[in-house]
């Protein structure tokens, strides 16, 4: 058996001398030098309850990697928690970390020329992250989601983080007690694993099982329960047959992939910041999609999972109703599907769902086709005058996904959150935050606290939102994000003054200032870019070359 990277480099007679030198520092041995030398990229930490669970999937890999006849070398990558990071300067960090992440698996596996990776990871941006990493290497990969939280719990009702920030708003507007909302706070996340609904994290790794980089049922497994160990061990020795096989990210990931990926993603009613990563991953992969992409996905995929935060059940229900195999094989049967994808297995799409059994009528958390909870997607890509780039709308769990309002402008989420913990936000007014983009953020920080407190102020659906920043997975309501151009860039929503007429209109695919054209020119003549916010470090460099948000804020544009 032979490896074509760093096993063969390695043996490459007395002028190797030096590098066979340092690996005997680590305890190899002449017969090591032949094995495949396999990264294992650890996003364990105890920052985020998210990560903290990693560490037991990380020794499962390295120890199955080496009962295989692999050399696993392990390093670590960051994590920022957007859950503690939320409403916070701390937030600007969050997307940043997604390309820090990346730069570290590429630059390990290119430098320590490796022959395959398998990345662990659990908080939001350590998925996009691993993925733009895992292709940009380009060898054999696989990714393990460390998998998903368990609810908390207080008087008869689940509890995850998203319970928390809507609690802010019901006790700022007299709807709850001191003792219930401190309750919630201290229940609602009861040890490790990703947030609990169909938020980011979950929409992202059940989004990678789609794509294929990740085993058949192992994206909405908890972190807490004994069967994540034994996929984890199962990932390693998947990957072993790809490095045999030569099968990499990049023959995996095709626009037909990606379509699979995003087909699951509006199945499971998934996260706005889906829009985004795969932007980004298409681009890593040299994948001709855009934002427009979504629109026509959407038109055609219905929403079947009644999930967190629009629906009831959380991603464990959805693993314990039959996983994302099942959404797939609905999927799949209804020609949803493109079953003819190869995957990290080594099969297609259609062999590794063969066989499965029709979906269950004995659970509630996936519909059948026939009977979908809507019968296209939810993330609507809205243009008009305000974002003529496109941006996204998350239009599941709406009454009337159209309202046309004043203007309520705010530069930063502060001021914005602060109006409404103060009351001064009434139905039918259009907030409209800016300058939170990929450039003006910098890093384009989540507006969970702000559409959190409307929520919980029973304002959820008759106050528009609209922002050139994100939103976490767990928002829902009337919002729209990543309005591209971004205020930072000169876009219109720069423009906007306090109460302009705005429209948000679903049905239309619009977002549109109702102001003359005339009168837009001469604010335009008048407008100045605002100094840069931070003019050294990593936000500055992010600020300085990240792409629009319709382009995925990737740095290498």
């Amino acid at each position: 058996m032979s490896f074509n990277r760093r096993s063969k480099n390695i043996t490459e007679g007395v002028a190797r001398a030096p590098n066979r030198s340092m690996y005997y520092g680590m305890g190899y041995t002449e017969g090591d030098f032949g094995k495949p030398m396999i990264g294992v990229a650890n996003g364990h930490s105890t920052i985020t309850p998210c990560n903290s669970g990693l560490q037991k999937l990380a020794d499962a890999a390295v120890a199955e990697l080496k009962a295989i006849g692999a050399n696993p070398q392990i390093f670590g990558t960051p994590t920022i928690s957007d859950g503690m990071a939320m409403g916070t300067e701390g937030m600007k960090y969050s997307l940043v970390s997604r390309e820090v992440i990346a730069d570290c698996i590429e630059t390990c596996v290119g430098g320590q020329w490796m022959d395959g990776c398998l990345a662990i990871g659990g908080c939001d941006k350590n998925m996009p992250g691993a993925m733009m990493g895992l292709i940009r290497a380009n060898v054999p990969g696989i990714f393990v989601y460390g998998g998903t939280i368990l609810p908390g719990r207080y008087k008869g009702e689940d509890l995850n983080i998203v319970s928390v920030f809507e609690a802010v708003g019901q006790f700022s507007a007299g709807k709850m007690s001191e003792e219930d909302f401190c309750q919630i706070e201290k229940r609602a996340i009861p040890g490790s694993g990703s947030c609990g609904g169909m938020y980011t994290a979950n929409t992202m790794s059940s989004a990678f099982e789609a794509l294929g980089l990740s085993i058949p049922g192992s994206s909405t497994l908890a972190n807490v329960e004994d069967p994540i160990v034994e996929y984890t061990r199962e990932a390693a020795r998947v990957l072993y047959r790809a490095v045999q096989a030569d099968l990499k990210p990049r023959d995996i990931v095709t626009k037909k992939a990606i379509e699979n990926a995003v087909a699951v993603i509006m199945a499971t009613g998934g996260s706005t910041n889906a829009v985004l990563h795969f932007l980004a991953i298409a681009h890593c992969a040299g994948v001709d999609w855009t934002i427009d992409d979504f629109e026509r996905m959407r038109r055609k995929i219905p929403v079947l999972c009644d999930l967190k935060p629009s629906g009831r059940n959380l991603a464990i229900d959805l693993h314990r109703a039959g996983g994302i195999p099942a959404v797939m094989k609905e999927l799949l049967d209804a020609g949803l599907l493109n079953g003819d994808c190869i995957t990290i297995t080594g099969k297609t799409v259609a062999e590794n769902l063969a066989g499965l059994p029709p979906l269950r009528t004995d659970q509630d958390v996936i519909r059948p086709v026939s009977r979908p909870i809507y019968a296209e997607g939810h993330l609507a890509i809205l243009k008009g005058n305000l974002s003529p780039e496109g941006c996204v709308a998350k239009i599941t769990g709406l009454k009337n996904p159209v309202i046309t309002g004043p203007a309520r402008v705010f530069d930063d989420e502060q001021s914005a959150l602060a109006a409404i913990m103060a009351g001064k936000i009434q139905a039918g007014d259009v907030m409209v935050l800016r300058y939170l983009g990929p450039k003006g953020g910098p890093g384009m920080p989540e507006m969970l606290a702000p559409t959190g407190a409307l929520i919980g102020q029973g304002l959820g659906e008759s106050v528009g939102l609209i922002t050139d920043g994100r939103f976490s997975g767990g928002t829902w309501g009337m919002v729209v994000g990543h309005v591209a151009p971004e205020a930072y860039a000169g876009g219109l929503i720069a423009l906007v003054q306090e109460g302009d007429p705005i429209t948000i209109d679903a049905h239309q695919l619009l977002l549109q200032l109702n102001v003359d054209e005339a009168e837009i020119a001469r604010r335009r003549a008048a407008w100045v870019r605002p100094a840069p916010r931070y003019t050294r470090g990593v936000l500055a460099k992010f600020a300085k070359n990240a792409a629009s948000a319709s382009q995925g804020a990737v740095l290498d544009g």
